[in-house]
């Protein structure tokens, strides 16, 4: 149906693909006019400044009679005016790098909000808490990646470590993740989304050997051997079982009040990537997660964080300093935290990522009964203080 717009113009109508072109252009002209204006004015002072200072420089030294003076009184002044000019022109450079560190940093730190999204604080009747540190200093990105999400087939939570720092542990991150975001919910079983984490990799790496030598023009078998991730894949079901597949990965403890002990003290698999996984993945049968009590789940650089004699943090021990009086995810986290702080000094050598997740729901009531979503993020049962 054709619908006439009342009060148009009756006669020949005007040319519409022209007006839409000038119009348009009209409209980027508008747009591109307002962002030039502070980018030119920008440009002109990041030129401007330098130049008029060092002209003024100059023109003292060859025009003013002073400058021909070989008084006392004339030295001060010429190195007076040129230590003017200099530490103009370094306050000038010192502005306009941080401005692009600045920068930078909102970059990042967007790229680190949409690779580790904060999670919210209940996940399917679970109180969750996360925190996470780089090791490089100033920075907001690192190797570890985590992620917990509600399914129809339980809570799956990931957790793991990539090799290295920077952009490149990010990007092998990223594609870990993105593939778990999207097989937690398909696979009903550990061991079919384990598979799939590790193709994932297995692609990513390949992609980026070939980026990086495009002229060979060959499939790489071994694309690049010294690159792993350690996994952690974990599953807590309807009634608290947990289940869990670790490859490489340091276990999870499980906190009580006044106890800080291992889940599981079994061997894990290698870590994904130098090794093909095995063709019979049985998932490791971990117990249950009684109401109350809590997993704490860490990456190496937790255990590994050295203070400056060389000792090791000795993280069951401040785990069972922060349950002492009762299990609170967001006061087990600042309290390990500020024990490692304490312990290295505020030097880290390796990313840290930490994760807490406590059972809350109502004995052990089926996980389903508030729904099967990451987003569901409040808590059905009246807000008290734990």
């Amino acid at each position: 149906m054709i619908r006439i717009k009342a009060g148009s113009p009756r006669g020949p109508r005007p040319d519409v693909h022209s007006r839409g072109r000038w119009g348009s252009a009209v409209a980027r002209g508008v747009r591109h006019g307002s962002r030039r204006g502070p980018r030119r004015l920008r440009r002109a002072l990041a030129v401007g400044l330098p130049t008029v200072w060092g002209a003024t420089a100059i023109t003292y030294k060859l025009a003013c009679p002073l400058a021909e003076q070989h008084t006392i009184g004339a030295r001060v002044v010429g190195s007076a005016a040129f230590l003017a000019a200099g530490a103009g022109l370094l306050l000038h450079v010192r502005h306009a790098y941080l401005r692009e560190l600045r920068q930078a940093r909102k970059v990042a730190g967007a790229a680190q909000s949409v690779l580790l999204r904060p999670l919210p604080p209940w996940i399917d009747g679970l109180r969750v808490a996360a925190a996470q540190v780089s090791a490089d200093r100033g920075a907001v990105v690192g190797g570890d990646l985590y992620e917990v999400i509600a399914t129809e087939h339980g809570v799956r939570v990931v957790i793991g470590d990539v090799r290295g720092h920077g952009l490149t542990a990010l990007a092998t991150a990223a594609a870990v993740l993105g593939s778990f975001r999207e097989a937690a919910h398909d696979e009903s079983e550990l061991a079919p989304l384990l598979r799939r984490l590790d193709r994932a990799l297995a692609r990513h790496l390949r992609e980026r050997v070939r980026a990086e030598h495009p002229s060979s023009g060959r499939e790489p078998d071994s694309p690049v051997v010294e690159e792993f991730v350690t996994l952690l894949l974990l599953e807590i079901g309807r009634e608290g079982e947990l289940r869990a597949l670790n490859c490489g990965h340091p276990w999870p403890y499980l906190l009580q009040r006044g106890r800080a002990v291992p889940l599981s003290r079994s061997e894990p698999l290698p870590p994904l990537g130098p090794f093909p996984l095995p063709d019979d993945l049985p998932a490791t049968d971990c117990g249950r997660l009684p109401p109350g009590q809590a997993l704490f789940l860490h990456t190496d650089g937790a255990e590994d964080a050295r203070d400056p004699h060389g000792g090791f943090f000795p993280l069951s021990t401040a785990l069972a300093r922060a349950v002492s009086d009762d299990v609170v995810p967001q006061s087990v986290l600042r309290t390990v935290f500020a024990d490692l702080l304490h312990h290295t000094g505020a030097r880290f050598t390796d990313d840290v990522a930490l994760l807490v997740l406590r059972n809350d729901r109502r004995g052990g009531a089926p996980a389903g009964a508030w729904g099967t979503s990451r987003q569901a993020t409040t808590d059905p049962r009246p807000t008290k203080h734990r």
